[in-house]
């Protein structure tokens, strides 16, 4: 038997993350895939990031993880959302070059010295006593670890859904794996099933670009090319692929029709699937069903490569079979002669009850069992990538004997959505949103190497240069800082300018930091109007750009962080609340009968996890205080 310290099992994006992670920080690691070739596959849309995903890839990228480096080597277009919103909702997304993405994660790892690849598939974990003990595979072959990483995606068990034909599988073309979801399940972990699903390829040869954007047929949406990108460290701006555009359009009631007429043949809709799709990525027969009175929803067409004729329609996701799908899309003017490469497909997985595991994503009911990504319940690349880099780290963690690494709700996205996964479970794929943060002004995507590099420092996940390039970040930015409450403005020097603009001019002088705080003043405008701040900005080094954003931020938005950072530091008092872990919710008569019932099957370990469950009251927290002696 060949022994390990970690066996991560999938090369996906949650298993890529846990292996580097896990190999950087001194662990001998393995990775297991049945195909080295599909490593880091973008299995449906070739974009990462977007609404609160940007911002866990930063955060990733803050800790050492590699998603948001790969993601701006291999970009072919970037764009940052929600610009025309306050700073704490702008999100950073990219559309990616599918096949350079799997190959630059290809070259990541087989950078890493302390980690090996083996190409089979998993089909047996060795349990013993409650404790992971390794694995063997199809082959034959018997992988000795101290923890394993199971990082299945979407092949546990896989069927795939092509109307009413079916296959298995876990993504086309590629087998699905059996037997370790009942070995699970026979050790007391609950497991149930999951849908998702992802829409047609078409051949953008076979659509009119031109003539459609001149008929007014299809939008043009351009990339950004100003300095931001996912990763903070020192690389370019952009990666030297191409810049491809992406393209809008609509579907009409033509097209509605022709879906509607076969709704009998929707898996589902005739009770061919029978598990739970995500809510808010529905395929399209779920919104013309839902949203019955839209007559219209909007598509986009997005390029899966630099050199590829290939293109992903967002939006229309479908599991009908193939010939209602094309005839669908032909009554788009713009699509009247598309042709495909493969149709759209749903596809049902196993996934496993999130609330079994520990913060750390290790389970509690088997030792040294590591669950990350859609396994636990999550949909998206950022979501999996992001418990991919906790299980990496804490995997580590565990067999060196060293303090468990945990992120709080205040302190980062991939905070929130482990608490959610765990505290709360899932009834539905889990998508990461803005609004499932309580502190969104502190979990800004620009601030989060400020928030979260100092803990990949300490963990020994940081490069020198990284922490190098985050120590004169914030040398400089504090330097701007003062420079700007320092200086004196005089209203005789200001006010021709700001009367310029429309501005309200200064009645008396005031520090310039009075100026920036006014909201339609930027720093760029200011510099332009008071020569002083002009050469203060001049002064800085590199990455210039990017530190006057993070100081204008800071100082515009100062009494809001302020606010809500101590609004922070008053709940998560309660996450230092213990609960005694033999405590038997069953028999406390005050607690009421739905809070016992989901207390004695979660089995918070906090005060502050207590009260996240979702049916505990506040009278519920009242009782488990003073049976915290509190």
């Amino acid at each position: 038997m060949h022994s390990y310290d970690i066996i991560v099992i999938g090369a996906g994006h949650a298993g890529c993350e846990a292996a580097v992670a896990a190999a950087r920080l001194g662990s001998h690691t393995l990775l297991i895939t049945p195909d080295m070739n599909k490593i880091g596959q973008m299995s449906c849309n070739p974009a990462v990031g977007g609404i609160a995903k940007g911002q866990i890839v930063r955060e990733i990228d803050a800790l050492g993880g590699r998603m948001g480096l790969i993601t701006d080597r291999t970009a072919i277009q970037f764009r940052m959302l929600n610009r025309s919103k306050g700073p704490a909702m702008w999100s950073p997304r990219a559309q990616s070059d599918r096949q350079r993405f799997m190959e630059a994660w290809r070259e990541e790892l087989d950078a890493e010295p302390n980690l090996d690849l083996w190409q089979d598939t998993v089909t047996h974990l060795e349990i013993q006593e409650g404790r992971v003990q390794g694995v063997e595979t199809a082959l034959g072959v018997h992988f000795g670890a101290r923890a394993v990483i199971l990082t299945a995606g979407t092949f546990l068990s896989g069927v795939m859904h092509f109307g009413e034909h079916q296959m298995s599988g876990g993504r086309v073309s590629e087998p699905a794996t059996y037997g370790l979801t009942e070995e699970l399940r026979a050790a007391g972990i609950r497991t149930d099933r999951m849908k998702t699903g992802t829409p047609p390829r078409v051949d953008i040869r076979s659509i009119d670009l031109e003539a459609c954007i001149q008929r007014g047929e299809i939008g043009v949406q351009e990339g950004e090319e100003d300095y931001h990108k996912f990763s903070f460290m020192d690389t370019p701006a952009r990666s030297p692929l191409k810049q491809l555009p992406c393209y809008t359009l609509y579907t009409n009631e033509a097209c509605h029709e022709v879906l509607r007429a076969a709704l009998d043949r929707s898996p589902l809709y005739n009770g061919q699937i029978q598990s739970i799709g995500p809510r808010y990525c529905p395929s399209i027969e779920t919104k013309i069903v839902t949203f019955a009175e839209k007559t219209q929803h909007q598509l986009f067409l997005e390029p899966e490569g630099e050199r590829t004729n290939e293109y992903y329609i967002n939006g229309f996701s479908s599991s009908l079979p193939l010939e209602v799908q094309l005839e669908a899309l032909r009554q788009i003017p713009a699509l009247r002669d598309v042709r495909l490469y493969r149709p759209g497909y749903a596809i049902e997985y196993d996934f496993f009850d999130p609330t079994q595991l520990h913060h750390t994503l290790e389970s509690r009911v088997v030792s040294g069992l590591f669950l990350a990504g859609q396994v636990n319940g999550t949909t998206g690349y950022e979501e999996a990538a992001g418990q991919g880099l906790i299980a990496g780290i804490n995997a580590h963690q565990s067999v060196h004997d060293l303090p468990p690494f945990t992120l709080s709700r205040s302190e980062a996205y991939i905070g929130v959505l482990i608490d959610d996964l765990v505290t709360k479970g899932v009834d539905e794929p889990y998508r990461m949103f803005t609004s499932r943060a309580e502190y969104r002004i502190l979990l800004r995507q620009d601030d989060a190497d400020m928030r979260l590099t100092p803990r990949a420092i300490e963990l020994g996940l940081a490069t020198q240069a990284r922490a190098e390039l985050l120590a004169e970040k914030i040398e400089e930015r504090d330097r701007l800082i003062q420079f700007i409450e320092g200086y004196s403005i005089r209203p005789d020097k200001i006010n021709p300018s700001l009367e310029q603009e429309g501005l309200v001019p200064l009645r008396q002088g005031c520090k310039l930091v009075d100026l920036v705080l006014r909201p339609q003043l930027s720093l760029a405008q200011l510099a332009q109007f008071v020569p002083a701040l002009a050469r203060a900005i001049e002064r800085i080094p590199r990455r210039r750009e990017e530190i006057v954003e993070c100081a204008e931020i800071l100082i515009k938005y100062r009494g809001y962080i302020e606010r809500e950072r101590q609004q922070a530091e008053k709940l998560e008092r309660l996450e230092y609340v213990f609960i005694p872990e033999a405590i038997n919710y069953s028999s406390i008569q005050a607690l009421s009968t739905e809070a016992r019932q989901k207390l004695e099957r979660i089995r918070p370990k906090t005060i502050g996890q207590a009260s996240r469950i979702p049916g505990i009251s506040p009278h519920d927290v009242s009782v488990l205080l003073v049976l915290a002696g509190r």
